[in-house]
């Protein structure tokens, strides 16, 4: 991931409002992070971690670990122009 990609994404990510949640946010956030830094960034525990939670009980985690593996792959969490 560029870094104007990866600035552009945290952005978006902190200061407009998009209809998700703060765990979702924050789980976001790490993700992208993971994603620009990589292996830099967190260890190999935390982020099979963080990948796992989307199958927790809790719904707050599960939302943590959505947010963290839309982060991963570097979606983008309002749609472009023209998508649903």
């Amino acid at each position: 991931m560029e870094k104007k990609e990866f600035v552009r994404l945290m952005m978006i990510a902190r200061f407009c409002d998009v209809g998700k949640s703060l765990d979702y946010l924050a789980g976001y956030q790490r993700g992208l992070r993971r994603t620009y830094h990589g292996k830099a960034f967190g260890t190999e525990e935390e982020h099979a971690k963080y990948l796992s939670l989307v199958d927790d009980i809790d719904p707050a985690r599960v939302e943590l670990g959505r947010g963290y593996r839309d982060g991963l792959q570097g979606k983008s969490i309002i749609p472009l122009r023209g998508e649903q």
